[in-house]
């Protein structure tokens, strides 16, 4: 099957530029496609993964894979989807991301052999000539047509920088050095970032009189509605020291029945034929859908040994046999809290409550259990003679668990 059958039937395709075209390209020739990152965190969430699977689904069909990161890029920001201008991260910071990133890319990606390439765009941007970028480049856009793509008509009443407004030209010089560089000839990304690949697209047709192509893929939201990414509260990290494997694993676990065929879709590579199945299930079976979907996708991220820890945990949790092996837990020292310490202070010090009176709340609605005993005083301290073996298990609500070890 054509590789862009494959990215459609799961679930991938929302706009191309030379449908035809590329189709039938992608399934005589093997071609380069790119997908471009904005390192400003030192990791990737949940919402990348659309587009990390995306170029992994490329590179699994014998295409080259280049991810890009963008360390000049980066130094702007791009005004996409937004409303306000980025926070604009040093070269240094930016460095560390790209490092790390890079290390979570490797789970998906193959980088041996030249099978798949990362380019950090610093590389040609910041050497750049200004003048000499605004005669090559800068020449071949029109103002007037830009400020037709939503990225900029959004912006125009709140107010777009001018520095921002050369995002475009940078981003479809990227794609224009990857052509020259690598051959590539295929961007993908977020529907967001149409009006981006078709500049791009249409630049080296431009310049380089070659044919260019582009595929976006639809912005992650849940069934709810609401948008997965870093910027939303709850964001779900792919770095285990900000979302642990467990907690990652629990997340997918309690996806909204309506998502999880089209999640199992696009985060695994459960053939279409087992995704269908699994996501027809209705009732208390649909629960099995949803653990075969938490297995694969934390398997992908973390690897099968941490996916079958956090399996295992949440399934003894479920039974209440305790085996807490994979929870995300804290570390107190005994010799801090003589007197025991307040139910409130622990939640705070967890994260199971951002702050007292948040604390109080979950008290006060029965939210809150300490080795299965519902708390029911919020004035509560709780003595290390509480401490079974060293060890505390706190639970928020019916699915959020932390393990306190006492040292």
């Amino acid at each position: 099957m054509n590789v862009f059958d494959v990215l459609q039937e799961r679930g991938f395709i929302k706009q191309v530029v030379h449908e035809e075209e590329l189709k039938k390209l992608l399934s005589t020739e093997k071609i380069t496609a790119y997908v471009g990152f904005d390192p400003t965190a030192d990791s990737f969430h949940a919402g990348h993964l659309v587009s990390i699977m995306g170029l992994t689904h490329l590179q699994r069909a014998g295409h080259k894979a280049i991810a890009i990161v963008g360390g000049g890029t980066g130094m702007i920001g791009d005004p996409s989807g937004r409303t306000e201008l980025r926070q604009m991260l040093t070269k240094e910071t930016i460095d560390h991301n790209v490092s790390e990133l890079k290390k979570q890319l490797s789970r998906y990606l193959d980088f041996s052999n030249d099978r798949a390439v990362m380019e950090n765009n610093a590389d040609w941007i910041l050497p750049l000539n200004y003048v000499e970028f605004l005669r090559e480049i800068g020449s071949m856009f029109s103002v007037n047509r830009m400020l037709t793509a939503e990225c900029f008509r959004s912006r125009m009443e709140r107010g777009l920088t001018f520095i921002e407004f050369n995002y475009m030209l940078l981003q479809a010089y990227d794609f224009v050095m990857l052509h020259r560089k690598h051959g590539c000839i295929l961007q993908l990304g977020g529907d967001d970032q149409w009006a981006n690949i078709l500049a791009g697209a249409d630049l080296i047709r431009r310049l380089e009189r070659k044919e260019a192509y582009g595929i976006t893929w639809p912005l992650l939201t849940t069934a709810s509605g609401k948008k997965m990414g870093k910027t939303e509260a709850g964001a779900v990290w792919l770095d285990s020291k900000r979302t642990s494997v467990y907690d990652f694993y629990q997340y997918w676990r309690n996806t909204d029945d309506a998502d999880v065929e089209r999640f199992l879709g696009l985060f695994t590579f459960l053939p279409m034929e087992e995704v269908r199945r699994l996501g027809a299930l209705k009732d208390q079976e649909i629960n099995e859908a949803k653990k075969v979907l938490a297995f694969e996708v934390t398997k992908l991220a973390h690897g099968e040994e941490e996916a079958k820890k956090a399996q295992s945990t949440a399934e003894a949790l479920f039974a209440g046999t305790g085996n807490e092996q994979a929870l995300p837990g804290t570390k107190i020292k005994a010799a801090d809290y003589p007197d025991g310490i307040a139910i409130l202070d622990l939640l705070v010090l967890t994260g199971l409550a951002p702050s007292k009176k948040e604390g109080r709340r979950l008290i006060e609605q029965g939210g809150i259990t300490v080795d299965q005993k519902t708390v029911d005083d919020v004035k509560a301290v709780l003595s290390l003679g509480d401490f079974s073996g060293g060890n505390l298990l706190l639970r928020k609500g019916k699915k959020t668990h932390h393990q306190v070890e006492v040292i």
